[in-house]
């Protein structure tokens, strides 16, 4: 199989981010082959909706179906570990969205099956594939900024600020113990440790929940939508924000933060990495600009452009200079690496996508800042 075109997916998930999918894989030209909802009538309704031919009845109905090649989870985080384990004994290539799990020991077992199936398994940390981070990460690997030394930013939002604010993701029983920390903090330290090429060894943790009751609708609510009608009080026991203070393995140092209740931040992920002879930041909510800080020369901003980017930009880069890459572009520059990888049959030495393993690090990450809080002391991830 070498043509991207012939390739049949099958996308778990109808909300938000499920959309999200089906939208870059027609983009890139993959047959979507059907789509499977939380039941069969919300499956068979939004499939209507956004244009997809089918919905299937159920996970065991979709792995029946010979013709589907890769499977995109977008369920709600509790049920990745079971499902991406039955779409590995399935024979099928997956791509599941971030956090992998809900716990290491689950990403644990999860990275393993992976490894044995011999098949492509990608976690969805797609911010790796604005073009800029690419940029960053080879600007790093070639030594331009030196040393690693203090690497500092956040991942802030404000769609969880109020106390009527609803989704899934605050019930710790289906988005996982950790709330912010895992939903948005896990792209960051996927991000930074994927730019640096290091990971954290230990982390010191202060987590907070600034609303401890919220309204939840009776109905349904699908991510980043307004709640409406009748509502019933709820006690929230997961993270609205959290400050993490983290000592890579290099030596360098790290601090970040994230919250879900920063009024006015919409999807704001900043990293500042400051080296021994350069400096670079990104924000997410200006993603065509990288600052390159000088001591002994005039600082510089990057716009993205292929034409002065290095090879590894330059690869998740599709559209010219001027024309703004975004959240849904980093999402078919991410599919196409994956795809490319599907179709050749295996990893491709230049592929930068996250694997389970890197998943299963994030899981780490999250259980060693989870014990932090817990207990008020540094943390090593080797704990874990």
């Amino acid at each position: 199989m070498s043509d991207v075109s012939q390739i049949n997916a099958a996308v778990i998930g109808t909300g938000f981010i499920g959309t999200v999918h089906v939208q870059a894989l027609r983009r890139l030209g993959v047959r979507i082959a059907g789509v499977l909802g939380s039941s069969p009538e919300r499956g068979a309704a939004r499939a209507a909706e956004i244009g997809v031919g089918h919905a299937y009845a159920s996970l065991d109905d979709l792995l029946a179906d010979d013709a589907v090649d890769v499977v995109h989870v977008t369920s709600p985080n509790h049920a990745h570990y079971p499902q991406v384990k039955a779409i590995i004994s399935a024979g099928k290539h997956v791509v599941c969205e971030k956090p992998l799990a809900m716990t290491s020991a689950q990403s644990a077992e999860m990275a393993a099956l992976a490894k044995a199936s011999g098949k492509i398994c990608a976690v969805c940390y797609n911010i790796r594939f604005y073009p800029l981070n690419q940029q960053a990460q080879g600007m790093v690997k070639a030594g331009e900024l030196g040393d690693l030394r203090f690497i500092t930013g956040h991942y802030h939002q404000d769609w969880l600020a109020k106390a009527t604010d609803w989704n899934w993701r605050l019930q710790s029983e289906v988005g996982g113990a950790l709330r912010s920390v895992g939903d948005i903090g896990t792209h960051w330290v996927d991000l930074t440790s994927f730019i640096m090429g290091h990971k954290a060894k230990s982390v010191f943790a202060d987590l907070s929940t600034f609303l401890p009751e919220r309204q939840r609708p009776t109905g349904p609510v699908e991510t980043f939508s307004s709640a409406e009608g009748t509502t019933e009080p709820v006690a929230i026991d997961t993270d609205d924000a959290a400050a993490i203070m983290i000592r890579y393995e290099n030596g360098a140092r790290g601090v970040m933060t994230t919250s879900q209740i920063n009024i006015g931040r919409k999807n704001s992920l900043q990293w500042d990495i400051a080296g021994s002879t350069a400096s670079a930041a990104w924000d997410s909510e200006t993603p065509d600009h990288l600052f390159i800080g000088h001591r002994d020369a005039p600082n510089q901003t990057l716009m993205r452009d292929f034409t002065l980017m290095n090879e590894t930009g330059t690869r998740a880069a599709s559209l010219p200079p001027g024309h703004v890459e975004g959240f849904a572009d980093s999402f078919f520059a991410f599919f196409g690496a994956v795809y490319a990888d599907v179709a050749a049959g295996s990893r491709g030495d230049h592929s930068t996508w996250a694997t389970f393993d890197d998943g299963h690090y994030e899981m780490k990450f999250c259980d060693a800042v989870l014990k932090s809080a817990q207990e008020a002391r540094w943390v090593n991830l080797d704990e874990i």
